[in-house]
């Protein structure tokens, strides 16, 4: 396994993930008023794309380390 490449995926994922879990909480707390449940559709938001493809980065290089 290549370590750098492993821990650059690891930390893209990380990055990603927490980064797309901020800006459901904010799209949640914009659009719907307090107690009121999200609708599932607030995942094909827009603004998530972009941690999506951190996210997705991170998974093809953790693949591209484990391959090495």
């Amino acid at each position: 396994m290549e370590w750098s490449i492993g821990f650059a995926a690891i930390a893209l994922l990380i990055v990603g993930l927490v980064g797309q879990a901020f800006e459901m909480r904010k799209i949640r707390l914009s659009s719907y008023p307090d107690g009121e449940l999200a609708s599932p559709n607030v995942f094909t938001n827009k603004k998530n794309f972009k941690w999506y493809a951190l996210i997705g980065i991170g998974i093809i290089l953790w693949y591209a380390a484990e391959r090495m």
